[in-house]
């Protein structure tokens, strides 16, 4: 098992890979928007651009998500987070998907996604 931290920070990292034989996981933290003046359309957007960037870099794609948790600082933004949802999820790829209702660290922040992916072990990675 090999297990590469990526942006590491003091008290976490943007992104885990974990390698085991033929298969790598990807865990994504908690993504927001940089623009947090934006609406929860806004929002979501600019957060599944990114994780589709951070997908990119390990050669996935939201096709290879296995597990989505959705936090949304107030439930009635449920409908118009999945219409922006709905358009970027590929069809007969939907992942497990929890979405819950919490305070986020910033009253600004209307979503916060995290993610977790799983492909096939990338060749040359390991240190």
């Amino acid at each position: 098992m090999n297990i590469i931290r990526h942006e590491m920070g003091p008290r976490f990292s943007e992104m885990v890979t974990v390698d085991l034989g033929t298969a790598r996981l990807i865990y994504l933290s908690g993504q927001v928007a940089e623009n947090p003046s934006l609406d929860i359309t806004g929002q979501m957007r600019e957060i599944l651009h990114h994780i589709d960037d951070m997908l990119a870099t390990q050669g996935a794609t939201r096709k290879d998500l296995v597990s989505v948790t959705i936090y949304l600082r107030t439930v009635g933004d449920y409908e118009a987070m999945n219409s922006v949802w709905d358009e970027w999820v590929p069809a007969g790829h939907t992942p497990a998907r929890a979405t819950v209702g919490a305070k986020l660290i910033d009253s600004e922040y209307r979503v916060e996604i995290q993610a977790t992916a799983a492909i096939g072990a990338v060749a040359g990675t390991a240190p």
